[in-house]
């Protein structure tokens, strides 16, 4: 596994500890994993989840074209490396993106990969086959790729309709796992086939994951580990009191509160643990399509009324960061100064100002002292989400809106708001990776599947466009900053908080790093161990 984070200095102390014993000694072959995995996922396909709840047990199952290096701290395009592609190279213009493919890789049921699986994977994710995904949640993606086409076994190639560099950087992710073509998507949700580490074993719902180690793996010497199993633990107490106990080598990753992770480390000092930032947001999704949130006045006034810094207090202890939609740095590379991002309405110091502000828009409106909104906040059902919306309903009383929790298992939650079947929520938005093209088009776009909120603004989006194909670095972060100011100003997607959050394992689990801005890019589990 290669994507867990740091809490300042106790933690920096504990991963430099790790990595030191780490050198000292070979890694070792043998040994199950045991973690505690968060909630039950709702299939066992990547491509259809919007969660890393499907990645963190399912990624080592799998394997992209390129990844990120496991061993860099910070995802960029710089640190992309092959996988499934032996190399890639781009065309004069920028349009054609070239892969050559390794020629030793098999599926875990013993057949051979190929282009074939390349361009079927792609297919199926633009909405271009016969096959078709149950949820594709990051079709968006792909709306600049014309098609993908095949020379011969072993080269693939995306053929573009304009030039977008973003691209490697997606295709990266650990969102992007190449299918076979033989195998259904149907069968991919229950007994996924993949050519990564590990092999898939069973999925018992609610209960648990189990992968074993895959001896044909085209990465040779490896896995070290015999298997991962995941026990299905929602209850979060009952989850770390595991982990404290020794029933779990490993806690989920980046699921630990900072007040869970000083519980840990009161209970069990060995335990070596580390918390940053994860690049995942705590955001409110309004259906504006419906009333009464269809009332810009009202939507703004839900914007005015957030104490983001209340939020980080309470639910990190003060380790949180305020941020527009692109992840705050300095693990983003793309956040908006602070003076900008002040700049904007809700974002400025002085609550009791922006409050009573929000008052006014309320009333405008038509309520107040005398006449409340009463609203659900629909959320998913566990902890992360639910700590903040209870929250949230506590500020909104601020402003003349009496609201009620309501919650939502995992496997209905995604498709409940892509249905827009909810009036205000309470949501996590985990970007894959740092990058403005997944981040814009795949939540904002007109008609995204994961645009939850239904808004839609034409201009905004030829913004999006000149950023994607805007090559000098400089100049597409300045028009980064001007669409996420925009976004806020708009009451798109008001964002809380982005959060920090940790992971902690036993000192006999070698070989995890940390990386600082992305939860979703670093689950092979490849070359974890265990000495004992």
């Amino acid at each position: 596994m290669r994507s867990v984070w740091a809490l300042a200095a106790v933690a920096a102390l504990s991963v430099l500890t790790a990595s030191t014993t780490m050198l000292a000694a070979e890694p070792k072959q043998g040994g199950i994993l045991r973690m505690y995995h968060r909630d039950s996922p709702g299939s066992a396909s990547i491509h259809e989840g919007a969660s890393y709840s499907f990645n963190v047990p399912f990624m080592p199952v799998m394997s992209n074209l390129i990844i990120f290096d496991q061993h860099k701290a910070q995802n960029s395009v710089d640190t992309i490396v092959p996988e499934l592609a032996e190399s890639w190279a781009w065309s004069s213009d920028g349009k054609v993106l070239t892969f050559k493919l390794r020629k030793d890789v098999k599926w875990h049921d013993g057949k051979p990969f190929t282009s074939a699986d390349v361009k079927c994977t792609f297919d199926m994710l633009m909405g271009k086959s016969q096959q078709k995904f149950r949820q594709n949640p990051r079709k968006s993606w792909y709306d600049e790729v014309n098609d993908v086409t095949v020379n011969g076994d072993y080269e693939a190639a995306f053929n573009l309709k304009r030039p977008q560099p973003a691209l490697l950087t997606l295709l990266a992710s650990g969102y992007t796992p190449i299918y076979p073509c033989h195998v259904s998507p149907a069968e991919m949700r229950t007994k996924p086939i993949g050519t990564g580490p590990f092999k898939f074993v069973e999925f018992k719902a609610n209960e648990s994951i189990k992968l074993t180690r895959n001896p044909d793996y085209f990465k040779k010497g490896l896995p070290y580990l015999d298997g991962i199993e995941f026990t299905i633990t929602p209850n979060r107490s009952t989850a770390i009191l595991g982990f404290v106990s020794g029933k779990f080598d490993m806690t989920f990753p980046t699921e630990v509160s900072i007040p869970l992770l000083k519980d840990i480390k009161s209970q069990d000092p060995s335990a070596v643990c580390v918390v940053e930032p994860n690049n995942v947001s705590t955001n409110i999704i309004i259906n504006s399509s419906n009333p009464p949130f269809d009332n810009l006045d009202i939507r703004r006034a839900l914007a005015l009324a957030l104490d983001r810094k209340s939020f980080i207090d309470i639910m990190f202890e003060g380790q949180g960061d305020i941020g527009g939609t692109m992840e705050p740095a300095p693990a983003g590379l793309w956040a908006m100064p602070k003076e900008m991002l002040e700049q904007i309405p809700g974002y400025g110091p002085d609550i009791a100002k922006n409050r009573e502000e929000a008052r006014k828009l309320m009333q405008n409106a038509g309520y107040g002292p005398d006449k409340h909104l009463a609203i659900k906040v629909s959320t998913r059902n566990i902890n992360v989400y639910r700590d903040p919306a209870i929250i949230l309903i506590d500020q909104l009383k601020t402003i003349y809106i009496d609201a009620e929790l309501d919650v939502v298992d995992t496997a209905q939650w995604f498709p409940k708001v892509a249905r827009k079947d909810y009036a205000l929520g309470l949501n996590l938005t985990g970007n894959a990776v740092d990058e403005p093209d997944q981040s814009f088009y795949e939540n904002y776009s007109c008609g995204s599947e994961r645009n939850y909120t239904n808004y839609c603004n034409k201009d905004i989006e030829k913004l999006f466009d000149q950023q994607s194909m805007e090559t000098n670095a400089e100049k597409r972060k300045k028009l980064v900053w001007e669409i996420d100011k925009k976004l806020q100003e708009d009451v798109a997607r008001p964002i809380i908080f982005h959060a920090r959050t940790g992971t902690c394992w036993k000192p006999y689990v070698k070989g995890v790093t940390v990386m600082s801005n992305s939860s979703y890019n670093g689950y092979r589990y490849e070359d974890v161990w265990m000495d004992k």
